[in-house]
Parts: C-alpha cells; sequence; structure tokens
C-alpha cells in the first residue's frame, strides 16, 4: 500500500507566521535556490512548531 507524500512546505516571503493544515510537513525554507535543508517537522499533540533553519513558526489551522 502506497502512502502519502509529505508535503513540502515554503515561505517565500519570508513571513514570521504561516499556517498550515497539516501537523506534519518539510519545512524547505523558501523555493529553490533559495531553500534551508529540508527538515521533518511534526507539531505532534501541539497546534504550532518553529524551524530551527528559518526561525518561521507554522500554526495549525483546522481545515474547513
Amino acid at each position: 500500500m502506497a502512502q502519502a507524500a509529505t508535503p513540502k512546505i515554503s515561505n517565500d516571503d519570508g513571513a514570521p507566521e504561516v499556517f498550515v493544515s497539516v501537523k506534519e510537513f518539510e519545512c524547505i525554507g523558501a523555493e529553490p535556490p533559495y531553500d534551508h535543508p529540508h527538515v521533518y517537522l511534526d507539531m505532534g499533540s501541539e497546534d504550532e512548531i518553529i524551524c530551527p533553519y528559518c526561525s518561521t513558526r507554522f500554526r495549525y489551522k483546522k481545515p474547513a
């Protein structure tokens, strides 16, 4: 059985905070060639997480 791919999320605008509809994803910084090492982030039971590379705060927003 195939597993769903982990979404890759970028912050091209350099916003300090980005709302996402998933709790597990890869932060890539900005789109290549301005990306940073791709890092897997998992919020677990929390509703936010900060990327250790670009310091973007990702906040979970439940899909409507």
